[in-house]
């Protein structure tokens, strides 16, 4: 399932950032009243009306530039064009119309991407006069709002998720597994997917970062259907230089949101980075079923020496996801590439798994009895019973008797318990407390 993406666009100090973070929920972007403060595009999942998508807020014009101005404006329009499901295009009602805004316009005509156009900063009921020159942009109905009051944005919002086509929400039917290959640049990403397929079916480059998009591959093996989705180099936010590439990130995550496993793939000879344990908390926090590849295997030295050492180097990084099996293959040679696939459908059954409600109150009650809930203030907490309640990820409900008390050390504690019984290799679990 991907998540439909919308991007702001607008001159400088539009209001883009305070709009973005009402709808995020927290001040995620820096907000001044200086021009183009907005150094990065930043990004934030946002729910309105049961429909979750992803919004970008934009920003990168720097207005000191001289002969600069136009051309970044254009560059963002672009990105913003060839990345968005829905374009919202931000205007200043109290500044008026501009040049400015009318060189967005035109190159947001020239787009198939629908644009959404949001007079900002109108706080009043009563609109201005010169509130109906905005039409002579040529971009159709304008929707006056003000981020700060948040007043009118819910016919804005109303019109945003109108757009979302629903191919967007269901890529491909529930007998696929779609399989998302995610890593820093130059891992070896694309080589590993050709090496999968046997094919030359995506681009291999030794410039990090050559794919800027992701890319669906479908196969099918043994009967049973895949889709391949190979992502965009993840780069550190500091080492990202091109904008296109800042948008490729997005689409990394959100091939992440619409897969069932993610291969996490990590260079062999340099370890785990502070970019990689990103990437795989992002796939752990998405509840879905991960693979660890230590790539370039056949670069290693002394490889039965170094083996213990480097697999207790990735755990260490990677503690927060135990349950993730670790596997050391080579794309270049194809070394234990061919059980990847294996795992894949493992990983993929353990996430599927439902366990009878007797069996999890049995694994519940022996945990309880051999380490008691915590207690606070003379309150112990107290778990009557628990059931599962949904699949892929699996998810238990536990009754309790006050929720507050339920301490996440506790809960790690019974994850724990129940992984011993029950495995639940590669996929993360979630217990959901819920009051009797």
């Amino acid at each position: 399932m991907r998540k439909p993406i919308v991007a702001i666009v607008g001159r400088p100090n539009v209001g883009k950032s305070t709009f973005f973070n009402k709808m995020a929920g927290s001040r995620i972007s820096i907000v001044e009243d200086t021009p183009g403060v907005t150094r990065d595009r930043i990004y934030a999942d946002v729910n309105w009306l049961n429909y979750d998508f992803v919004m970008i807020d934009t920003g990168g014009i720097e207005p000191n530039k001289e002969n600069v101005i136009l051309r970044q404006m254009r560059n963002q329009a672009e990105i913003a064009i060839e990345t968005a499901d829905v374009i919202l295009f931000m205007v200043d009602g109290k500044a008026g119309l501009t040049n400015e805004d009318h060189e967005i316009a035109l190159m947001l005509r020239k787009a198939k991407t629908p644009v959404i156009v949001a007079v900002n900063k109108l706080d009043k009921t009563d609109l201005p006069p010169d509130f109906y020159e905005f039409y002579n942009l040529g971009m159709g109905e304008i929707y006056p709002i003000s981020s700060v009051n948040q007043f009118r944005l819910g016919d804005l919002l109303d019109k945003i998720v109108s757009y979302f086509p629903g191919e967007l929400i269901s890529d491909y039917d529930e007998v696929v597994t779609k399989i998302a290959v995610l890593g820093k640049p130059n891992v070896g990403k694309s080589s590993l997917v050709n090496a999968l397929l046997g094919k030359e079916r995506v681009i291999v480059s030794d410039i990090a970062g050559t794919t800027r998009d992701a890319i669906d591959t479908p196969f099918e093996l043994n009967g049973q259907k895949y889709v391949f989705i190979d992502t965009a180099g993840i780069r550190r936010k500091s080492k990202i230089k091109e904008d296109i590439e800042k948008y490729s990130v997005i689409r990394a995550f959100s091939a992440v949101d619409r897969s069932d496993v993610c291969l996490i793939v990590i260079d062999s000879t340099e370890g785990v980075s502070e970019q990689d344990k990103k990437i795989a908390g992002y796939a752990h926090d998405c509840g879905k079923g991960i693979i660890v590849l230590g790539n370039k295997w056949d670069l290693i030295e002394d490889k039965e020496f170094k083996y213990n050492d480097i697999y207790a180097g990735i755990r260490n990084e990677l503690a927060f996801m135990t349950y993730a099996p670790i596997m050391f293959i080579s794309a270049l040679t194809k070394q234990r590439v061919h059980k990847i696939i294996e795992m894949v459908n493992h990983v993929q059954s353990q996430r599927s798994v439902r366990i009878p409600t007797g069996s999890l109150n049995d694994v519940l009650n022996d945990a309880i009895y051999k380490h008691q809930p915590p207690s606070h203030k003379g309150k112990r907490l107290k778990i009557y019973y628990g059931t599962q309640v949904d699949i892929q990820p699996p998810t238990f409900a536990l009754f309790v008797n006050d929720p507050e008390l339920c301490h996440f050390s506790y809960l790690r504690y019974l994850s724990n318990r129940l992984r011993d019984h029950f495995a639940f290799e590669g996929t993360t679990l979630r217990i959901k407390i819920r009051p009797r």
